[in-house]
């Protein structure tokens, strides 16, 4: 029954018949290869390699965490402390509104040569717009307002918006977000696409891995993957596994669930509906969360992300001593070692009744993670439609909005506001 339900769904999504389908530019964006985009993309990293130490990325939602998930799946961790030249070090602003975090950000920002990529569709959402109005000035005010334009690059509306009214003024170089890709949905646009490229990622890998992740994702048959995966968290869901949890045995992936849990969040969790999703990094939780999952609420399900094939070798060593009791292990790659929790674990959580399923992928690099962009993104869509909800739309999150711009005092929210300090 769900996967009929699931093929019905992946209908509605691929005729492009369903709420919210004005927002279904995302499907078609592997193909729609826009070369002399991606040339300026390339340009603007091998310019900025030259002449910025730092690139600060400022945005929240969709409009960083896709490209913090690349960077931190696809980066040496210790490039800066080994001087490896993989291109400026990308830092990100406008995501939460910490004024510690700020200050500090900005004594580092003091110290280096920089630059500056501002993600936002209209310019007003309030993180990325004080966090944008706090870098430019400080640009100007370090390099003069010339240099500065050369040192912010504006990603937002074509034609409309705060932002591209102050870029076009500024005489900023700018990049689109489609009218038809919501923010969450927009990693391989140049919200995504662009930081990834100033940082060194090759983005021409991640197109090529999502495109071919969608000709299998647009395939009408049970064995499509996206399918499966749809319709068995649906079936979960009917079963009372409200919880679905992602769990990585790498912790290159940790910002890969935080953007998952976004993109299904947002557009799940609405009208009463939704599987609520949450994440843990294995093995290290499995020294935390490990004991409610194995005993917890039985509101769970667990979805295994695997990594197949790792990028380096390194074996466990052998001790004469043997102290530890570990020579059994000695010449054992750690990855082996690894599998193996994975495995014990497994079994450990299906006879503690907590479902598994399990999504691999070949190795960690661009164009296996554009694949995997592309698989949840699709996946996601058709689990919604599944729902019977608008996967592309999030009215909850105005609320907090409109409640913080009226205790701010922003001109337009005086009723508002009366209302809210009485309750407060």
């Amino acid at each position: 029954m769900s996967l009929s339900k699931a093929l019905e769904a992946f209908d509605t999504l691929t005729t492009r018949k369903g709420r919210g389908n004005d927002y279904l530019g995302w499907l078609d964006l592997p193909t729609d290869n826009n070369r002399p985009e991606q040339d300026a993309m390339k340009k603007i990293a091998a310019e900025w390699k030259l002449k910025a130490q730092v690139v600060v990325v400022i945005g929240i939602g969709g409009t960083y965490l896709g490209s913090k998930t690349a960077l931190e799946a696809l980066l040496h961790p210790f490039a800066n402390e080994l001087a490896l030249n993989q291109g400026p070090k990308i830092l990100f602003a406008g995501q939460n509104l910490s004024q510690d975090y700020m200050a500090e950000l900005m004594d580092l920002l003091e110290e280096k040569e920089y630059a500056a990529i501002v993600i936002s569709k209209s310019g007003t959402t309030t993180e990325p717009a004080i966090a944008f109005r706090i870098i430019k000035n400080h640009l100007e005010t370090k390099y003069g307002k010339e240099e500065a334009a050369t040192r912010v690059i504006a990603v937002t509306d074509k034609s409309r918006g705060a932002l591209k009214e102050v870029a076009s003024k500024e005489g900023y170089r700018t990049f689109v977000i489609p009218d038809d890709v919501g923010g969450r949905y927009s990693v391989l646009t140049p919200v995504g696409l662009l930081p990834m490229a100033v940082a060194g990622v090759n983005i021409d890998s991640m197109i090529q891995g999502a495109a071919k992740m969608r000709e299998i994702c647009m395939e009408r048959s049970g064995n499509n993957i996206a399918i499966q995966y749809a319709a068995l968290r649906n079936l979960l869901y009917g079963k009372g596994k409200t919880i679905e949890i992602l769990v990585n045995f790498n912790p290159k992936l940790q910002y890969f669930a935080e953007w998952w849990k976004q993109l299904f969040g947002e557009s799940e969790g609405k009208e009463g509906k939704g599987i609520f999703p949450a994440s843990v990094n294995f093995t290290s939780d499995l020294h935390s969360m490990g004991q409610y999952i194995q005993e917890g609420e039985r509101i769970m399900f667990e979805t295994v992300l695997d990594v197949k094939h790792p990028a380096r070798e390194y074996s466990v060593g052998n001790d004469p001593a043997d102290v530890d009791g570990l020579n059994f292990l000695a010449g054992m790659e750690v990855e082996q070692v690894n599998k193996k929790a994975r495995a014990g674990t497994k079994l450990a959580h299906i006879d503690g009744g907590v479902p598994n399923i399990l999504l691999e992928a070949e190795r960690l690099d661009a164009f296996n993670l554009g694949a995997l962009f592309y698989f949840f993104e699709f996946a996601c869509g058709v689990s919604a439609y599944m729902l019977g909800i608008n996967p592309f739309d999030q009215p909850g999150v105005e609320d907090y909005k409109q409640n913080m711009f009226a205790l701010l005092g922003k001109p337009g929210y005086e009723e508002l506001a009366e209302k809210l300090k009485e309750r407060l």
